[in-house]
C-alpha cells in the first residue's frame, strides 16, 4: 500500500466505493463557496487502494513530512447520508482526535485550524445531538 501523497491541502482519502454518485456529490460540496464565500483548501485522492481502509490504517499512511493539521476520510458513513460526513481526523494532536462534519461545513474547520484560528477541541464540542459538526 502506498503512503499518502505529502501536499500543503486537507488530505480527503476515499475509502468507500460502493457509489461513485455519492462521491461526486461530495467533490461538488467541497468546490462550492459557502454563503460568505469560503471552500476548504483540500487535495482529493479518489484511488481504490484506499478503499476499505480503517480510519487508523489511513493515518498510518500519513507521511512524515505531511504538514496540514487534518486529514478527512469520505467513508460508508459519509455515503449515507445526504449531508455527506466526512470524518475529519486531528494529525496533530498526541492522542488523534475525530469529529464528523458535513461537507458543506468542512471549509469552517479546514480554514480555521490551518490558520490556526481555533483548536480542534472547539469543532469537536460544536457538533450536534447525532455527533456532526455542521457550523457555529
Amino acid at each position: 500500500m502506498n503512503q499518502l501523497p505529502c501536499t500543503l491541502e486537507a488530505l480527503v482519502v476515499r475509502t468507500d466505493f460502493s457509489t461513485d454518485g455519492a462521491w461526486d456529490a461530495v467533490r461538488e460540496a467541497l468546490c462550492s463557496p459557502s454563503e460568505d464565500g469560503f471552500l476548504p483548501n483540500v487535495a482529493l485522492i479518489n484511488d481504490r487502494q484506499y478503499g476499505g481502509l480503517a480510519p487508523d490504517q489511513v493515518l498510518d499512511l500519513v507521511p512524515a513530512e505531511y504538514q496540514h493539521p487534518l486529514v478527512v476520510l469520505a467513508d460508508s458513513v459519509t455515503v449515507a447520508s445526504a449531508e455527506w460526513p466526512l470524518l475529519v481526523a486531528d494529525v496533530r494532536a498526541e492522542r488523534r482526535g475525530w469529529v464528523r462534519v458535513a461537507a458543506a461545513a468542512l471549509w469552517s474547520i479546514e480554514n480555521n485550524l490551518a490558520g490556526a484560528n481555533m483548536d480542534f477541541d472547539e469543532f469537536a464540542n460544536a457538533v450536534d445531538d447525532d455527533g456532526v459538526f455542521r457550523g457555529f
